[in-house]
């Protein structure tokens, strides 16, 4: 148990709607070290926010976890009250919501949203917080850090917006940053330097970082571990180099598929998942990937598949993985 940070086994929540039960994680299983980065793929929808929330609590009504057990840094996360809670988020464990506009207040200066975060936590004065939101402002590569804690949101642009959606994070340098989509509403410059940054910043203060995107881009050169999600289920798990260069689900496949390569010849075309994403409310009896995928058999829509795994660390839910092995035992007898 003490070995990681972040073990989350075998974890059920659903929302309970007026138009029915939407299962948002189905058996979800993840576990983080100290100091490492996991990078969670998928389409919206798929259940990837959902999983990071839920350690912090943030599942409120109408999210009910029905099974599972959450574990972060020792803490059993399902069995705390909400004052425990509130303690741990924010001093242990912080995130970087996908939007900066609607996550900072309009009415409130950069200056005052920083320091309220550190009184909250810590027991600093009011001038050890304001010199504290400075260091924060610094660290993250805001210049001119005195007059940015007196502007308000509006008047910074996007890239510094997101780089005060990082300081508030690290306000108390938590053990775990949960970056949900950090990089979308940035261009690629910027993008580029926030995710540099986020790096810089977890090999100066050891911490772990979950980093919650669609874009296969972005956790290729930042996460060791990747968990690919579909419909709230985790179809494929392993290092990047197993996701990468060894994929064995269908829809990994078609996410690598989808990437603009630059070693393609000229004109040539990306190559689509088609058809849309399971309707949740009433998600197939077997994969829930089969009714788009080309390779699908008869048995991947009525049952769902179990865990095949690759060695430590790599695992997928795919019949054709299982339909490989039985082939590979046929062979060998």
């Amino acid at each position: 148990m003490g070995e990681y940070l972040v073990d989350v086994k075998n974890e059920r929540l659903s929302f309970f709607t007026p138009a029915g039960e939407v299962k948002a994680l189905n058996d979800v299983s993840i576990r983080l070290k100290e100091g490492e980065v996991l990078g969670i793929v998928g389409e919206s929808g798929s259940g990837k926010s959902v999983t990071a929330y839920s350690l912090m609590g943030l599942t409120a009504h109408p999210g009910r976890l029905l099974g599972g057990e959450l574990y972060f840094n020792g803490h059993q996360v399902e069995k705390m009250s909400e004052k425990e809670i509130r303690k741990f988020r924010g001093n242990e464990i912080s995130i970087i919501f996908q939007d900066p506009m609607t996550s900072l207040n309009p009415v409130y200066t950069i200056g005052n949203q920083i320091t309220e975060v550190i009184r909250l936590h810590t027991d600093k004065t009011k001038q050890q917080a304001k010199e504290r939101a400075r260091e924060l402002l610094e660290l993250v590569g805001i210049n001119e850090p005195d007059r940015r804690l007196k502007q308000y949101p509006h008047e910074l642009s996007g890239g510094m917006r997101q780089r005060v959606m990082i300081a508030i994070a690290l306000a108390c340098e938590p053990k775990l940053l949960i970056a949900d989509e950090p990089t979308t509403a940035l261009d690629v410059t910027i993008q580029a330097q926030i995710l540099e940054l986020m790096m810089e910043l977890k090999d100066k203060l050891g911490m772990a970082i979950i980093m919650i995107t669609h874009d296969l881009g972005v956790v290729a050169s930042m996460c060791e571990r990747i968990a690919v999600m579909y419909a709230g289920r985790i179809v494929e798990y392993g290092t990047t180099d197993d996701i990468f260069y060894h994929p064995k689900h269908q829809y990994t496949k078609g996410l690598i598929r989808s990437i603009p390569r630059l070693d393609t010849k000229e004109h040539e075309r990306l190559v689509p998942i088609e058809g849309t994403p399971v309707d949740m409310l009433n998600p197939p009896a077997g994969c829930p990937f089969a009714p788009r995928c080309d390779a699908a058999m008869q048995i991947c829509l009525r049952e769902m598949p179990p865990v095949t795994t690759f060695g430590d660390v790599h695992y997928t839910q795919c019949w054709l993985n299982q339909k490989e092995e039985m082939e590979k035992g046929a062979s060998h007898e």
